[in-house]
């Protein structure tokens, strides 16, 4: 069993996917913000999408070995569509939500301060922020949907 594991070519160019995704998030955000956070390397949002480079590899690492036409092919297809549909509507929607409850939790705790007059730590020091970065744009489902692709075609040529 652990031989065939090892020899799952599906599943190995889907990992090397979504990990090699994950840790260029990290030199990307840094040319944004000039910062190093080694957070995104498995953080959710961002880009490329991580989840997208991992159902597009696997996508097409079964296409190129079992066939464009294989049923392995169209579950892993509509698994895909599913997945990158998910990341840029119910999780990007979610946290676009997580934004503005956050905005209004800060705004009614100023107000609470302005009214009371408290000299008490500021509530952002003792409250627990909602994640606001969930889901993704559609230009990095896209980015990872053409990572994952690239890497599966790569890894074809390696393993085989």
């Amino acid at each position: 069993m652990l031989e065939q594991l090892a020899h799952n070519f599906p599943l190995w160019t889907s990992l090397i996917a979504i990990t090699l995704a994950q840790l260029l998030k990290v030199p990307w955000n840094y040319t944004i913000t000039r910062q190093w956070d080694w957070n995104w390397s498995y953080s959710s949002g961002g880009m490329p999408s991580g989840h997208t480079s991992a159902v597009t590899s696997l996508a097409t690492s079964i296409g190129l070995t079992s066939g464009w036409n294989s049923p392995a092919f169209a579950i892993a297809t509509i698994f895909g569509i599913i997945v990158m549909y998910d990341a840029t509507g119910v999780r990007r929607q979610a946290g676009m939500h997580a934004q503005v409850l956050n905005q209004l939790v800060e705004d009614f705790s100023l107000l609470l301060r302005e009214i009371r007059h408290l000299n008490e730590k500021p509530s952002s020091e003792t409250r627990i922020k909602l994640k606001e970065i969930l889901g993704h744009k559609p230009i990095e489902v896209f980015t990872g949907a053409w990572f994952g692709t690239l890497v599966a075609i790569l890894m074809y040529f390696i393993w085989y």
